[in-house]
Order: C-alpha cells, then sequence, then structure tokens
C-alpha cells in the first residue's frame, strides 16, 4: 500500500476541524503528557499531587487528548503493519550510519530529546501540534512564530547532528 503524506495532510486537517466542532477545543498533545505526568505522580504520592497549582490547572485525568495521544500510537503502529514498514529496530539506520551502533546512545539522545520537546511544547504554551496545526488553523501569530522556531530548529538541529551543511 502506497500512503502518501497528502492524505494524512487532508486527514489531519478533518480531525482538526471535527475537534474545533465537536468539543471546541484545538488539537494538541502536550496537555497529555503533563496529565500524564500528573498521573503517574498521584499513584506514587498519592492525592497530595492535586494540591499542586499545576495539577489544578492540568487536573491528571484521562481526557480526549489522552485518547488522541493513544490514538497516534495505535495508528502509527497500524500504518506500519499496513504498508509493510514495521520493524522493531533499537537503533535506526540513519542514527547508526551518524553515531554507530549503540543502543545506550540512542536512549539517551531519545530520552534527552524528548525531554527538551516536553519542556519547550509547555514553555511555549503548545507542541508542534497545538502550533502548527490547531493555532495556525486559527491564525495566531504566535502559533506561526512558532512553527517557523521549530522549523528552524530542525534544520539547524540536524545540521549539526548529522554533519550535512548546505
Amino acid at each position: 500500500m502506497d500512503w502518501t503524506p497528502y492524505i494524512a495532510g487532508a486527514g489531519i486537517g478533518v480531525l482538526s476541524w471535527l475537534a474545533f466542532l465537536l468539543s471546541d477545543r484545538p488539537l494538541g498533545c502536550s496537555t497529555a503528557y503533563a496529565r500524564a505526568s500528573g498521573m503517574i505522580e498521584r499513584a506514587v504520592r498519592g492525592k497530595a499531587v492535586l494540591d499542586r497549582a499545576y495539577y489544578k490547572q492540568f487536573v491528571p485525568q484521562i481526557d480526549w487528548e489522552v485518547m488522541l495521544v493513544l490514538g497516534i500510537v495505535i495508528g502509527a503502529f497500524a500504518t506500519a503493519l499496513l504498508t509493510g514498514e514495521f520493524a522493531l529496530a533499537w537503533v535506526p539506520p540513519t542514527f547508526e550510519a551518524a553515531f554507530g551502533p549503540s543502543v545506550p546512545l540512542r536512549i539517551a539522545v531519545a530520552l534527552a530529546g524528548g525531554v527538551l520537546m516536553g519542556l519547550g511544547a509547555r514553555w511555549a504554551g503548545g507542541c508542534t501540534s497545538g502550533h502548527g496545526i490547531s493555532g495556525t488553523l486559527q491564525m495566531a501569530l504566535s502559533s506561526w512564530v512558532a512553527v517557523a522556531v521549530f522549523f528552524a530548529s530542525g534544520i539547524l538541529s540536524a545540521f549539526l547532528l548529522y554533519g550535512v551543511w548546505p
């Protein structure tokens, strides 16, 4: 099966319209991670977590954003299976070609990247999907600036990490 990114883009656009229409909320994922961290902390520390000011604003509970993230994971898995591209690999070929086959290095880089992305998303008031899809759809200037910075940072990071220069 040959999937085109244009179909995926159109599907995301329709999903964004439906999110606004049915829930009056924009698409976004980073709040789901904030809620998940609160649920994990509540499992360890108990209900005292609910007294924190942050978790009064972002109540640690399963909501539609958490289900959206779960749906993304399930959808990506299903797509990989349908396209015949599913494979278990600790170190992707591109990473291995640049940095070697070290699994601990790959895990450390992925973890550091995830933490930085999470902090950046919370600091910027949204992630790539929140700003890039929902914010730009609403013509929010802050989202257009955020998306420009996302792309510039991604291009710069790729150049630095993989040593590719124009």
